[in-house]
């Protein structure tokens, strides 16, 4: 039988591949996340009709002849180059700019996707569009399951410390006070607004009060409510000179007890020509439920309180490969690694890894103008190839047609 028949059946097979190929990724223009195949030949092996020679004294050399007996489908490759970012607006929509994937577990099996349309379960935990959950470091930097409860209440928290921040103008004159306010917190989360004087007694020494409108009665007493904090002394370079520490305790304007216990941080303080900026910054916090949350360039996902506190719930993982092209498809946006693609490398975005961008998505890298193009060549390829199989025929005919 004929070489050039069985020839033309294997392109036919092969650019039949690659229609398929070709199709698939038009049907995914628009599959977020999406990357693209394609298809690379390969000739199969030929057959040697006379081999090669060396020259010799009388005779030079002389070139093998070979038959080729077709192509075969080398390699179908999937780019994973990236692709554009579409700017969608929604917080729980993510894409990756740069390298990496993001790691989603159904169970103990790990897969890993560009897609980033995530969502809320009923128990808040992030999953994509299957239900698989989406996998994040927790804050002891434990792998896990992240989860959103927009039900959460931060409890309250007392105020044990101050750090005083800002400066005291070496300006004052002496005798002189500057006051500002704080709020602070009670055992039972309670807020209250308490006022801090600062006042100068000498150069580059300051008395400082807390409570009560005014450090002292009109008799010049030091006043029930008040608290004094401490004499502190500046430097000539304007720091401070063995700053008090505390503890103390805080009292309301009526002079009953608010908080206790209360250690005092002034090493930030200054003394300069400049204006008087000094204010107390107290830690502790009302109580206060989620209202929303957020997440950032690295994978924090930060939790907004009603108290104003912001507190990090988790941080979403991101995974590289040594081979990407090794990563094999498994349907639904999905990848799994396999012996070519490596070990998968999981980490936080940011560290080798390419950067989030929170409302964004990335689009498939797919274009339909190389796709069509190829499908174009796709398709005179295979009608040639259909062409070498007629022609074929044609000769078997005529070769039938002798015995007449």
């Amino acid at each position: 039988m004929l070489r050039s028949m069985y020839s033309g059946i294997s392109g036919l097979k092969n650019f039949q591949t690659k229609l398929d190929v070709i199709g698939n990724n038009i049907a995914n223009v628009n599959t977020y996340g999406f990357k693209k195949s394609r298809v690379t030949f390969a000739d199969t092996m030929n057959q040697t009709i006379s081999g090669a020679s060396a020259s010799t004294a009388n005779r030079g050399g002389k070139n093998s002849m070979q038959v080729g007996l077709g192509s075969a489908v080398s390699t179908i490759d999937t780019i994973h180059t990236q692709s554009s970012l579409q700017n969608t607006g929604r917080s729980l929509d993510l894409g990756i700019s740069g390298d990496g994937y993001f790691v989603v577990a159904n169970g103990n099996a790990l897969s890993y996707t560009r897609a980033g349309n995530f969502y809320l379960d009923n128990n808040g935990t992030l999953v994509n569009g299957d239900g698989y959950k989406v996998q994040a470091f927790d804050t002891n930097g434990v792998l896990g399951d992240v989860t959103v409860n927009v039900n959460a209440v931060m409890p309250a928290t007392k105020t044990d410390k101050v750090e005083f921040l800002g400066n005291l103008s070496s300006d004052t004159i002496d005798k002189k006070s500057f006051s500002q306010q704080m709020k602070v917190i009670d055992a039972v989360g309670e807020s209250h607004t308490i006022d801090v004087h600062y006042i100068k007694t000498a150069d580059n020494e300051w008395d400082v009060y807390i409570g009560g409108e005014s450090p002292f009665d009109p008799d010049g007493s030091l006043n029930s409510s008040v608290t004094p904090a401490g004499s502190i002394t500046f430097n000539s370079d304007g720091t401070i000179n063995n700053p008090p520490t505390g503890p103390i305790t805080i009292k309301d304007k009526d002079g009953t007890d608010i908080v206790s216990e209360i250690s005092l941080d002034f090493s930030k303080l200054t003394q300069t020509a400049e204006a008087n900026t000094a204010q107390g910054k107290p830690n502790g916090s009302t109580e206060g439920s989620l209202e929303s949350f957020t997440i950032g360039q690295t994978g924090e996902i930060s939790g907004v309180y009603s108290n104003g506190k912001v507190t990090t719930l988790g941080t979403v993982a991101i995974a590289k490969f040594s081979n990407t092209s090794g990563l094999t498809k498994t349907g639904g946006n999905l990848f799994q690694e396999s012996i070519s693609s490596g070990t998968a490398n999981i980490g936080v975005a940011g560290d080798g890894r390419g950067t989030l961008a929170a409302g964004s998505l990335e689009m498939s890298n797919v274009d339909l103008s190389e796709e069509f193009t190829d499908m174009i060549v796709a398709q005179r390829g295979l009608q040639a190839n259909t062409r070498i199989i007629t022609t074929s025929d044609e000769i078997l005919q005529e070769l039938v047609n002798l015995k007449r």
